[in-house]
C-alpha cells in the first residue's frame, strides 16, 4: 500500500500535478513521519515548486532520518544556489561527490557553486570530471562553456557550446552563450544569427535582444541594431539599450537632429551621477581675483585638462597630439587624464616638464572627477565621447568651470555637464544649433587639424596607371558599412563595368563577416571575383593598402575620420559629400580645408555620379599620377595641417569660454 502511494505521487507529479502530490506526501508523512523516502519525495516537490526554505527544511528532516545519500545533498546544493549562496552549495555538492564521486549531477553543481564565487579555474576541474560521467549531458557543457568564457578563454568556449547544441539543438542557454563569445571574438554575424535564433524561441529574452543589436551594429546594420535596442528598452528598465541607441544613432541613415537629441537626452538623463551632481558656480576652482571675478589666463597658466581613455592610439588621435604637443606651456598648464598609458617608444606625445599625467584606470567616475576638481582644472577637454560610454558620468559632476568636447565628438551629448562642442562652419550649420544641448563654438579651418607624426609608406602611383581596370576603396570600420552605403557602391559599380572594390578594415579578419559583406554585395549584383575583402594587418601593411586603390569611397552617414586623414596623406583622393548631419560632413571639412574640395559632391546622387564619371574618364590615371605625388605638400600648405595656427585658435577659444562661460542649468 505504501508503495502504491508513492507511486502515485511520483505519477501526479509526471503530469505536472506538483501541488497534488505534495498534499499527498504530507498526508503520508501524517502515518509515516520519519519515512526518508517521503521526506525526500516532499523536498523535491518543494524545491521544483519554488520552494527552497521548504526544500532545505525537508532534505535536512531526510537527513536525519537517516537517509543520507548524494542525491539529498546534491537537492540541498541546487536550493543553496537557487538562493544565490554559493559557499553553501559548495559543502552540499561537495558532501555529494565524496558519498558518490560518480556522481556526475554532483559535480556539475559543484562547478556551478565555484564559479559563482570566481573560483573559475577550480570550477573548471570539477565541471570537467562531471562532462567525463555524463558526456550526454547538455547543460554540463553550458557551464564548461560558460566557465571557459568567464576566464577569457574564448576560443576554447566556442566547441564546448557547439558540443551542447549538437546535444540538444534546441537549448537556449547554449545558443546564447555562444552568440556572447562570437560577439567578444568580433564574429559578429555568427552572433546575430546566434541571438537571432534564441529570440526565435524566446522572443522576451532581453539581453539577447540587446546582444542582438550590438551585433548587428558591428556589421554596419545601423537601422536594424536601432529597432533591437528600442525593442529591448522597451521591455526592462536596463540602461544599457538606452545608451546603446544613444551612441548608435548618429550613425543611422534614418535619424534626423530631432531623434539623435531625443535619444541622447534619454541616455543622459538615466546616469545615476545627473541625479546627484551638484552645480559648480563658473568660479569653482579658479583663484579668484580681487574683484571676485574668475582670474585672468595672462595672471597664471590656464590649467587644461584632456579626458580621454584612447591616449594609446596614435594615428587616431593625430589631431589630438598636433595640438597638444604645441600647446604654449608658459601660458598653459597641461593635464592629461589617461586610463591609459600615453606615453611611449611610438607615441607621437612630447612630454614637457610642466605636464602632468594623471593615471585613472583604477578611480571610478566620482572619484577622477575629485581628482579633476583637486588639479583645479579650469577648461575640462572630453576626447572620449560615446565611444568610451563609461566614462560619460564624469561629465555631469561638474569637475571643472567649464567642459567642452571635441575630436570624437560629431553630435550632441544631450548631457547637461557638457558646456560646449568644437566644431567648424562645415559640420554644423547655424540653423541645426536648436538641436544640440550645448553651446556650438567654431573654429577657423578644420575642427580635426592633424599631424602625421609616425613612420608611414612613401607615396606608390595610382594602380589604373598600369592598365589594370580602376579601383575603388574603403579601409573604413565594418560598423560604418550600412545597406545604404553597399547600395550605393553597388549601383557605382554596376554602372562602371572595369572598376573594382577593395574593402579592408578589422572586422573582416572575421571569416563569417567577410561571408555576410560578400553576400551583401552579391546580393546587389556585384559578383564575386569584382571586390576583395581583407582584414586586420599591422599599421604600416594597412596603409599599403592604399597602393592598391586609386580613389577611396567614404562611408555615410558616419564618415571616415582617421581614414579620411589616412588616405589622403598617402595619396589617395577620398570622394564623400555634404551630408546632413556633423557625422557625414567630416570628411568635407578635412577634405575642403586640405584644398580638395573638388572630391566633395553636394548630395548622395552628386557623390555616385562622381564616382562613375572618374572611373570612366580615360584622363583620370593621368590626373591622378600627377595629384598623387603632390598631396602631401598640399595638404602641408593648407589649413588642415596648420597645427601651430590651429593651437592658437584652440588656446583663445578656452579662454574665451573660461571669461564667458556657458549658461548652466
Amino acid at each position: 500500500m505504501a508503495g502504491d502511494s508513492l507511486n502515485e505521487v511520483i505519477a501526479l507529479h509526471a503530469l505536472g500535478r506538483s501541488h497534488e502530490a505534495i498534499r499527498l506526501c504530507q498526508s503520508l508523512l501524517l502515518q509515516r513521519p520519519d519515512d526518508p523516502n517521503v521526506l525526500y519525495l516532499l523536498a523535491g516537490l518543494a524545491y521544483e515548486t519554488g520552494d527552497d526554505a521548504e526544500a532545505l527544511r525537508r532534505a535536512t528532516e531526510t537527513l536525519r532520518a537517516g537517509a543520507e545519500v548524494p542525491e539529498v545533498h546534491n537537492l540541498m546544493g541546487l536550493a543553496h544556489l537557487r538562493q544565490s549562496r554559493p559557499a553553501d552549495a559548495e559543502s552540499s555538492f561537495g558532501r555529494c561527490v565524496a558519498l558518490n564521486p560518480d556522481f556526475a549531477p554532483g559535480w556539475l553543481g559543484l562547478g556551478q557553486a565555484l564559479h559563482a564565487q570566481q573560483r573559475t579555474s577550480e570550477a573548471l576541474t570539477a565541471l570537467r570530471k562531471s562532462a567525463e560521467l555524463a558526456p550526454a549531458h547538455a547543460p554540463t557543457f553550458v557551464s564548461l562553456a560558460d566557465a571557459l568564457q568567464t576566464l577569457g578563454r574564448l576560443h576554447d568556449a566556442l566547441p564546448e557550446y557547439r558540443r551542447a547544441l549538437a546535444i540538444d539543438p534546441a537549448l537556449a542557454s547554449a545558443r546564447y552563450g555562444l552568440g556572447c563569445a562570437q560577439l567578444s571574438l568580433g564574429l559578429s554575424a555568427d552572433a546575430a544569427e546566434s541571438f537571432a535564433a534564441v529570440l526565435e524561441a524566446f522572443p522576451a529574452a532581453v539581453p539577447a535582444r540587446h546582444n542582438l543589436g550590438r551585433a548587428l551594429l558591428e556589421t554596419g546594420r545601423v537601422s536594424q541594431a536601432l529597432a533591437a535596442f528600442r525593442a529591448a528598452a522597451a521591455a526592462a528598465p536596463d540602461p544599457q539599450p538606452r545608451v546603446a541607441m544613444a551612441t548608435a544613432i548618429p550613425g543611422d541613415p534614418a535619424a534626423d537632429h530631432p531623434a539623435i537629441l531625443a535619444a541622447r537626452r534619454t541616455a543622459g538623463a538615466i546616469w545615476p551621477q545627473l541625479l546627484a551632481a551638484r552645480p559648480r558656480s563658473v568660479g569653482d576652482g579658479l583663484d579668484p581675483s580681487p574683484d571676485g571675478s574668475p582670474r585672468s589666463a595672462l595672471d597664471r597658466p590656464l590649467r587644461i585638462g584632456y579626458l580621454s581613455a584612447f591616449f594609446d592610439k596614435p594615428n587616431w588621435m593625430k589631431p589630438v597630439w598636433a595640438l597638444i604637443n604645441r600647446h604654449d606651456r608658459g601660458r598653459f598648464a597641461v593635464h592629461l587624464f589617461s586610463d591609459v598609458p600615453p606615453a611611449g617608444a611610438d607615441s607621437p606625445y612630447r612630454p614637457h616638464a610642466t605636464d602632468t599625467i594623471h593615471a585613472t584606470s583604477h578611480l571610478d567616475n566620482a572619484r577622477l572627477a575629485a581628482a579633476i576638481a583637486a588639479a583645479k582644472i579650469d577648461v575640462l577637454v572630453d576626447l572620449n565621447a560615446f565611444s568610451a560610454t563609461e566614462r560619460l558620468g564624469v561629465l555631469p559632476l561638474r569637475a571643472a568651470p567649464v567642459a567642452v568636447g571635441w575630436f570624437n565628438w560629431y553630435a550632441t551629448s544631450g548631457m547637461d555637464g557638457v558646456d560646449a562642442l568644437i566644431g567648424d562652419r562645415h559640420v554644423v550649420r547655424p540653423e541645426e544649433e536648436p538641436f544640440y544641448s550645448e553651446r556650438i563654438v567654431r573654429v577657423e579651418g578644420t575642427y580635426l587639424t592633424f599631424e602625421v607624426a609616425y613612420p608611414v609608406p612613401d607615396v606608390a602611383p595610382p594602380p589604373c596607371t598600369g592598365g589594370g581596370g580602376f579601383t575603388f576603396g574603403s579601409l573604413a570600420s565594418l560598423y560604418k558599412l550600412t545597406p545604404e552605403v553597399l547600395d550605393a557602391w553597388a549601383q557605382v559599380l554596376r554602372r562602371c563595368p572595369v572598376a573594382r572594390l577593395l574593402v579592408r578594415n578589422t572586422g573582416l579578419s572575421a571569416e563569417c563577416n567577410r561571408r555576410y559583406l560578400a553576400g551583401a554585395l552579391m546580393e546587389r549584383g556585384i559578383e564575386e571575383g569584382r571586390f576583395e575583402l581583407l582584414g586586420q594587418a599591422p599599421h604600416e601593411e594597412f596603409l599599403r593598402t592604399y597602393d592598391r586603390i586609386d580613389v577611396a569611397l567614404d562611408p555615410f552617414p558616419y564618415n571616415g575620420g582617421t581614414t579620411t586623414t589616412e588616405a589622403i596623406w598617402q595619396g589617395v583622393p577620398v570622394l564623400t559629400f555634404d551630408g546632413d548631419r556633423w557625422a557625414s560632413r567630416t570628411s568635407a571639412s578635412l577634405l575642403r580645408e586640405g584644398g580638395l574640395g573638388e572630391f566633395v559632391a553636394p548630395d548622395l546622387a552628386g557623390h555616385v555620379e562622381q564616382a562613375v564619371a572618374l572611373a570612366a574618364d580615360p584622363a583620370t590615371p593621368d590626373r591622378l599620377a600627377d595629384l598623387r605625388p603632390t598631396m602631401r605638400d598640399r595638404l602641408l600648405a593648407s589649413p588642415a595641417t596648420a597645427c601651430d595656427a590651429f593651437t592658437r585658435r584652440m588656446e583663445t577659444l578656452y579662454l574665451d569660454l573660461l571669461a564667458s562661460p556657458p549658461a548652466r542649468a
